[in-house]
C-alpha cells in the first residue's frame, strides 16, 4: 500500500492573504526528512490571493507547491479547509503530511485524518525517520510534559502530524529558488460550510500571540500573585512585548492558559525571552530554550533557569524590573 504514496507535504497556513510563520518553519525539518527519504518536499497553500505565499514556500525549501485559491478560503473554516486538503490528499497521495499545531491546524488535522482513516500524532516537538521502518518518528510530550513519546504510523498512509510553532527555525530564504506551482481548482459551496464568520476580534487574538512574538516577558511562581503581574505587564508594554507565564502560574489561576509557555503550553523562540521569578523546570525550559537571548531574573542564585540564560540577574524581581524600566526610559529619552 505504501508504494502508492510518495513525497512529504507541509501545510502552509494562511489568513487574510498572509502566511503564518509555522508553515515556513516546518519546511526546514521537512526538507531534511525529504532528503533522507529521497523524495520531494511539497508545500500546500490554501487561501485567497496567496500565490505569493506559494512562491515564498519554494524559496524556504519546498521543491514545489500546490495552490488552492478561492473566496471561501479567506478566513479559516473547518468545512472548507478540511474538504480542500482531503481532496488534495486523495488525488496526489502524499506519504506524509505535516501541519502546524495552531488552533486551526489542531482543528483541521484530526478531521482530515479521520476521513482518510489514518493516524495523526498531535502537538509534536521533534521529527525524524526510523531507519529500520522508514516511518516518520513523531516525538511529542505526554503525561503533562513529564515524558516524551515517539510515535510511528506503520500501517496507514499518509502519516500525519501536527507540530508546535516555534520549535524549528525557518531556513534561509533563497530568493532565486524556483519550483513548480500546481494550481488545483477546488471550491466548497456556501451551503456546505456550516459555520459563518460574524465578527473577528483581531486584537484579542494578537494579544496572546506568543509563537510569533519577538520579545516575551514571562512570570513564574516568584511573581507571587495575579496582582504581581502588573509589574510584568508594565515591562512588557514598555518593550512592546507579549506576556507569558509558567505552568505554576496557570495552575494558581493568576493567568489564563493562553499565556503559558512550556511543554504543556506553547513553544516559543523569540529574539528576547525575559524570565521573571521562573525557577526553570525542564518542562518550561523545553518550551523557550530556542530563544535567541534569554534573560533570567530570580532571587535564588541556584535556580536552574540560570543554566540556560545568556544573562542572569540575582535579585528580587520587584526591585530589578522597576530599576530596569527606569534605566530603559532614560536611554530612550
Amino acid at each position: 500500500m505504501s508504494e502508492a504514496y510518495q513525497n512529504i507535504w507541509v501545510f502552509v497556513e494562511t489568513e487574510c492573504g498572509k502566511a503564518k510563520n509555522v508553515g515556513f518553519e516546518l519546511l526546514n525539518p521537512a526538507r531534511e526528512l525529504a532528503d533522507k527519504k529521497g523524495c520531494k518536499l511539497v508545500a500546500v497553500v490554501i487561501g485567497k490571493d496567496v500565490e505569493h505565499v506559494a512562491k515564498d514556500a519554494i524559496c524556504y525549501g519546498a521543491d514545489s507547491a500546490i495552490l488552492v485559491e478561492g473566496d471561501e478560503y479567506e478566513y479559516y473554516s473547518t468545512d472548507a479547509f478540511a474538504t480542500a486538503l482531503f481532496e488534495l490528499i486523495q488525488k496526489h497521495k502524499p506519504e506524509t503530511v505535516i501541519i502546524g499545531a495552531t488552533n486551526n491546524g489542531r482543528d483541521m488535522g484530526p478531521r482530515v485524518s479521520c476521513r482518510l482513516k489514518t493516524g495523526l500524532t498531535a502537538d509534536c516537538t521533534a521529527l525524524d525517520i526510523d531507519e529500520e521502518t522508514g516511518c516518520i518518528a513523531w516525538t511529542r510530550p505526554t503525561f503533562g510534559g513529564n515524558l516524551m513519546a515517539t510515535i510511528e504510523c506503520p500501517e496507514c498512509r499518509p502519516q500525519m502530524g501536527t507540530v508546535r510553532p516555534a520549535v524549528f527555525k525557518k531556513a534561509a530564504y533563497q530568493a532565486d529558488k524556483t519550483g513548480e506551482i500546481i494550481r488545483e481548482d477546488i471550491h466548497v459551496a456556501a451551503d456546505a460550510i456550516r459555520t459563518r464568520l460574524v465578527e473577528r476580534v483581531k486584537e484579542v487574538a494578537e494579544a496572546v500571540n506568543l509563537e510569533e512574538a519577538d520579545i516575551i516577558v514571562s512570570g513564574g511562581r516568584g511573581v507571587g500573585s495575579a496582582e504581581g503581574f502588573a509589574t510584568i505587564r508594565e515591562l512588557a508594554d514598555l518593550l512592546g512585548a507579549t506576556v507569558g507565564c509558567s505552568r505554576a502560574v496557570v495552575d494558581a489561576g493568576w493567568m489564563p492558559h493562553a499565556h503559558q509557555v512550556g511543554q504543556s503550553g506553547k513553544t516559543v523562540a523569540p529574539k528576547v525571552y525575559i524570565a521573571c521569578g521562573i525557577s526553570g523546570a525542564i518542562q518550561h525550559v523545553a518550551g523557550m530554550s530556542g530563544s535567541d537571548t534569554i534573560i533570567a531574573i530570580n532571587k535564588d542564585e541556584d535556580a536552574p533557569i540560570f543554566e540556560v540564560a545568556d544573562y542572569g540577574i540575582v535579585g528580587n524581581l520587584f526591585d530589578v524590573i522597576p530599576a530596569f524600566i527606569e534605566a530603559y526610559k532614560k536611554i530612550k529619552a
